[in-house]
């Protein structure tokens, strides 16, 4: 697959979004939590459940960013079998089936690096991955990911946080592609909910210094707050409360019980509804 024909899909999803006049939903899983095939059988649901684009976050094991919620299924997902590998073949076996859902991957730089950059990115391109999400490599390393994954169309999303103020954001926008992540609180993810009315004003602000969509996340539990979320910014992001849904219908050995799937699946459905409820500001 060429990189003019992945970066497309985000470009499309979320043109056809405008033309519909509502945010995108966006669900994060873990990939292989608690099992390979158990999250494969969850992504491979997303869809049909309301998901506009998917994040996949790539295991890693000192995941700076992450509340507990997400922390934990990493660890689930580090006993179930993840590997940078198997994730972009989740990707690739998603593809036989949805070739038009964009799929973001998110996580660290290390798996990356050990892999490989160059081998990484043909091979992430090659499944049918249409953006990264690496939360710790800020601007000043873009030669290391980010020149070279734009360079073969790969999205770079970049994250901008309420700390990131004006001397900092052209840096942060400058090779930015697909669309701006905007962390809603400063910590971890999980932790603690989002300020709508604080997330209205650093939207606009962020629509000063780029025409990229502006996604939302961290801190968005409820169908409640993704509505909220949805009609002052483009996408609205909902990671914890799923992986912590995964967490709730585990056995007492961690295995996944069988009701596991379809409750994940509803909470998303649930998450979805909200945001499609949502009458985006300046809209009829």
């Amino acid at each position: 697959m060429s990189g003019d024909a992945t970066s497309d899909r985000i470009a499309i999803r979320f043109a056809k979004l405008a033309d519909e006049g509502r945010a995108a939903f966006v669900p994060f899983i873990m990939a292989a939590d608690p099992d390979m095939q158990t999250s494969f059988e969850i992504l491979k649901g997303l869809p049909n459940a309301g998901a506009d684009l998917i994040e996949l976050g790539v295991m890693y094991s000192d995941p700076m960013a992450d509340g507990p919620a997400i922390q934990a299924a990493g660890l689930r997902a580090r006993a179930g079998g993840a590997r940078l590998d198997r994730t972009l073949g989740m990707v690739r076996r998603f593809r036989t089936e949805d070739n038009e859902t964009p799929i973001i991957l998110m996580g660290y730089y290390n798996p990356i690096y050990i892999y490989g950059v160059d081998r990484f990115l043909t091979d992430a391109l090659d499944a049918g991955v249409d953006g990264l999400i690496v939360v710790d490599l800020p601007p000043e390393e873009d030669s290391e990911l980010c020149l070279p994954a734009r360079d073969v169309g790969m999205h770079l999303i970049r994250l901008a946080t309420p700390t990131t103020d004006e001397a900092r954001l052209p840096a942060v926008i400058s090779n930015a592609s697909g669309f701006v992540y905007y962390v809603a609180i400063a910590g971890i993810t999980g932790t603690k909910s989002a300020d709508a009315d604080e997330i209205g004003i650093a939207v606009e602000r962020l629509k000063r210094w780029t025409d990229l969509p502006i996604a939302v996340g961290f801190g968005i539990k409820t169908p409640d707050n993704a509505a909220a979320i949805a009609k002052i910014a483009d996408a609205a992001v909902v990671g914890s409360a799923i992986v912590q849904t995964v967490a709730d219908n585990l056995d007492a050995d961690g295995r996944a019980m069988p009701e596991l799937v379809t409750n994940v699946l509803d909470l998303t459905r649930t998450l979805a509804d909200g945001v499609r409820s949502a009458t985006r500001t300046g809209s009829e």
